[in-house]
């Protein structure tokens, strides 16, 4: 009889604790190793057999002729919409909001298009770290800077002199909401468009929605004051300046390459927007070679990722263009963005629908919202950049 995961993991701390104080023996590895095969085929299985049972869920929402089965949850979804109801299978009711008034949480299906849709728009958000929480409760974490202490030779007899106490910092992370509307107030849709079974609706507003909210949220990852809204990659930053000339040189993003620390170095990306872009592809080595390789000789663009100065590079529009000679403009970024930059996700998306405010022009009102905040991490892992010193 297989064993349960619960049984998997008390034989794998059994082998643990046999080996307290000393290094495991080759046959406690093996009998370690083998263990982790049993426990990840375990998890697989209660997986498929969590999927499975929620395939098999099907409700006919209130309000809703019986001819419409909720098959999945893109159905839930369309039903939802035609209506305002929602079946409990559909959606859980937030604890925040009130659920009378419509506050229910959408499907995992439709936030998961909501999600890749926000990467597509803000460069900085696809290369961030990124992760999700089930709640909106403050996220704190530790931070350390400990590259200014060194060790020291120590004389027989004596105690050392050097080397400070570890001191340890702060970071912390909200959850702003972001909602869909705006100066423009819900997203209005044709009821005929949503009953018409041959379009996906569900694709359509995901689009929308996730471009109103990732407009504004890509704006603030890079440039948010941290007051009322997330603390931008680029905000409170001392930039690298350039040489003192009329644009960017190749002896330029030499420098810049150079004022990260080596120690991040591996991961590091270009960050601007397509329009510094332009001015930097125009830039040439001392052979006349173009020092961007994304295009070949012919200036025909290359099959291969685009690099500069052997760097992938990442547009973001939110980014500043770049203003040749100017001190103050940061119209890019060069760095570890992955260890720079961190932004968090609260799982849940929340969508309302008002069938009734728009009933005379058979219009139906749909607003979401999507609660997200992002920081500052490790400010050593990237430089911001300006066209002068």
């Amino acid at each position: 009889m297989k064993k349960t995961i619960e049984e998997i993991m008390a034989a794998m701390q059994a082998v643990m604790d046999a080996a307290a104080g000393r290094d495991l023996t080759d046959a406690e590895v093996t009998e370690y190793e083998a263990l982790e095969k049993d426990l990840t085929a375990a998890q697989r299985t209660q997986n498929v057999r969590a999927r499975h049972a929620a395939y098999n869920v099907v409700q006919t929402p209130a309000g809703v002729p019986s001819s419409v089965k909720q098959e999945d949850s893109a159905a839930g979804l369309r039903a939802y919409l035609l209506t305002g109801k929602v079946n409990a299978d559909l959606t859980n009711a937030q604890s925040e909001g009130v659920p009378s008034q419509g506050g229910y949480l959408v499907p995992d299906e439709f936030r998961q298009k909501l999600v890749e849709k926000l990467k597509a728009f803000g460069g900085l958000g696809s290369v961030a770290e990124r992760y999700s929480t089930g709640t909106g409760a403050p996220v704190d974490w530790p931070t350390i800077d400990d590259t200014g202490n060194v060790g020291e030779i120590v004389q027989e007899g004596t105690t050392f002199s050097a080397g400070a106490d570890l001191v340890f910092g702060s970071n912390a992370l909200g959850a702003y909401s972001y909602a869909t509307g705006g100066a423009g107030g819900p997203l209005k849709v044709s009821r005929e468009l949503i009953q018409d079974s041959a379009f996906d609706i569900q694709a359509l507003i995901a689009r929308l929605f996730a471009i109103r909210i990732a407009r504004i949220q890509a704006t603030h990852w890079v440039s948010g004051t941290g007051v009322a809204q997330p603390l931008g990659l680029f905000t409170g930053r001392t930039p690298v300046g350039s040489a003192a000339n009329t644009g960017i040189t190749l002896e330029d993003l030499i420098t810049y390459i150079h004022s990260v620390d080596p120690a991040y170095r591996t991961n590091c990306k270009w960050l601007l927007n397509d329009l510094s872009l332009a001015e930097i592809e125009k830039i040439k080595d001392g052979s006349g070679s173009y020092v961007y390789r994304g295009r070949d000789a012919n200036m025909q663009i290359g099959v291969n990722e685009a690099t500069l100065l052997g760097y992938p590079i990442v547009i973001d529009q939110a980014v500043p263009t770049l203003v040749k000679n100017s001190a103050t403009v940061q119209w890019g970024a060069f760095g570890n963005f992955g260890d720079g930059y961190v932004i968090r996700d609260v799982k849940d998306v929340e969508i309302l629908v008002n069938p009734y405010s728009s009933m005379s022009t058979r219009q139906v009102e749909i607003s979401a919202w999507a609660r997200a905040d992002g920081t500052q991490q490790d400010t050593n892992a990237y430089i911001t950049m300006t066209a002068h010193v």
